[in-house]
């Protein structure tokens, strides 16, 4: 749960739209539709060790980044 809201927070922060990130994931070589994007924020879809790392890598993130949460400043 943590890591789905952390998604959704830092893509918003980019400007980033679901399907914009979506985009950035598959072209990184993870094939990820906008919709799996929703369900993966909204914790409807399970996401995955691989998941995770891509959608990191395309936030410019650690992978435990994701999982930790934003950090406050």
């Amino acid at each position: 749960m943590q890591a789905a809201r952390t998604i959704e927070i830092l893509r918003t922060e980019r400007g980033l739209s679901q399907r914009q990130l979506a985009g950035r994931v598959t072209a990184l070589g993870h094939p990820m539709s906008n919709t799996m994007l929703s369900r993966i924020e909204r914790a409807q879809r399970r996401c995955d060790a691989d998941d995770l790392v891509a959608i990191a890598e395309a936030l410019l993130v650690s992978p435990l980044v994701l999982l930790q949460g934003p950090t406050v400043t």
